[in-house]
């Protein structure tokens, strides 16, 4: 159990949660075998309309879209003992956002992410800084177009700032997350001559780099306006 105690107030942000989900969650000790159940986790696709759930919620419907799987990776890394942190990436108008659960091991930024794009998932902790992880998403960063389409990023945002509002616990749709990561500074990561002269993803990298994990993919506009990959 992981409670934070604050003016004699005990907040447990596993609290609803099953012994099989919790049994579930600290059997997911690695980031590999948290990247795997996310990668195994079929896609909220939101057919009722738009969501950002709880890790909690994940667990009882079953399925995720981005920052709903990030938050769930941020939860599992949490109860190893590790800081629960989001990283956000940003897209020019014509592609979508995507949210990083990124960690540190041995000195070095590592990344877990669930995206329906295979080129935007898991990095291995051999950063040395935040920006350079984040740059290793640039070049696979394409839209359908071959544009290369990513602009900045924001992070690390700590989820403990949100345990008194049930960030991985509550019933209700945690909006307040992806809100505070859109209010982050974020720092670009081209100029706009670099952004205009950035040759084109050729067709074999565009194929790849397009590969869907489902066949199924919506384009969502949450209440903020921005989209997630």
């Amino acid at each position: 159990m992981i409670h934070l105690k604050e003016k004699f107030v005990v907040i447990n942000i596993t609290s609803g949660f099953t012994p099989a989900h919790l049994k579930l969650l600290r059997s997911l000790n690695t980031p590999t075998k948290i990247q795997n159940y996310l990668d195994s986790l079929p896609t909220n696709h939101e057919p009722n309309g738009d969501t950002c759930k709880s890790p909690l919620t994940v667990l009882k419907s079953g399925n995720a879209h981005c920052i709903e799987a990030a938050m769930l990776a941020a939860l599992c890394l949490r109860l190893q003992g590790k800081q629960a942190l989001l990283a956000d990436l940003t897209a020019d108008n014509s592609d979508q956002d995507h949210v990083l659960a990124v960690y540190k091991d041995n000195g070095h930024w590592g990344a877990i992410a669930k995206s329906n794009h295979h080129a935007l998932g898991f990095r291995d902790p051999i950063y040395k800084t935040l920006r350079e992880l984040i740059m290793s998403y640039a070049h696979e960063y394409v839209n359908y177009d071959g544009k290369k389409t990513l602009r900045s990023y924001a992070g690390p945002l700590n989820l403990k700032k949100f345990d008194k509002q049930g960030w991985a616990n509550s019933d209700n749709n945690v909006w307040f997350v992806p809100e505070a990561l859109v209010k982050l500074p974020h720092k670009p990561i081209v100029t706009r001559t670099q952004a205009k002269n950035s040759r084109p993803a050729d067709p074999c990298r565009r194929a790849m780099s397009n590969v869907k994990r489902d066949k199924e993919e919506t384009m969502r506009n949450v209440p903020f306006t921005r989209n997630e990959r």
